[in-house]
């Protein structure tokens, strides 16, 4: 099940019923064994302070597991963060997780310590976009109103 807390606080998502119109939602992952979850956990609070409604999955996920709880939280965005190094990998499985599923409605946007010569890579694995290590939190927040506008949802 995906864990709800962000940035040390209790549970912040417990008042949120139902996925309210119009708002957002994004699930943060941290996939693989990459247990550096600072900068999810800072993006999560940006994108919570931004309006969106955020679930954090917690350290040490499978792409399996991030992609259940993605469909069972009924969010529009997954959001992962990884500095492992082990991004190719894991995005490709991704992806496939995410085919299996009949979810690819759901984007997908990476970040965190992710080469540029890896980019393409990522897209073709399904990545909708990437977010630059050290992006400024407006950087964040509207590249994913961006990619819910393009579809036409906000």
């Amino acid at each position: 099940m995906a864990e709800t807390s962000i940035a040390g606080h209790a549970n912040p998502m417990a008042d949120i019923e139902a996925h309210s119109p119009g708002t957002i939602r994004v699930l943060v992952a941290k996939l693989g064994l990459d247990g550096h979850d600072r900068g999810a956990k800072i993006v999560a609070r940006i994108l919570r302070d931004a309006g969106m409604e955020v679930v954090y999955t917690g350290l040490y996920k499978s792409p399996d597991e991030v992609v259940n709880a993605a469909i069972q939280e009924d969010v529009d965005v997954i959001g992962v963060s990884l500095l492992s190094g082990s991004h190719v990998p894991l995005f490709r499985e991704l992806g496939r997780c995410l085919r299996e599923q009949k979810a690819e409605h759901i984007f997908v946007v990476a970040g965190g310590v992710i080469p540029e010569q890896d980019y393409a890579a990522l897209s073709d694995s399904g990545v909708d976009a990437i977010v630059p290590q050290e992006a400024r939190a407006d950087l964040i927040v509207t590249t994913i109103r961006n990619l819910i506008a393009a579809r036409g949802r906000i």
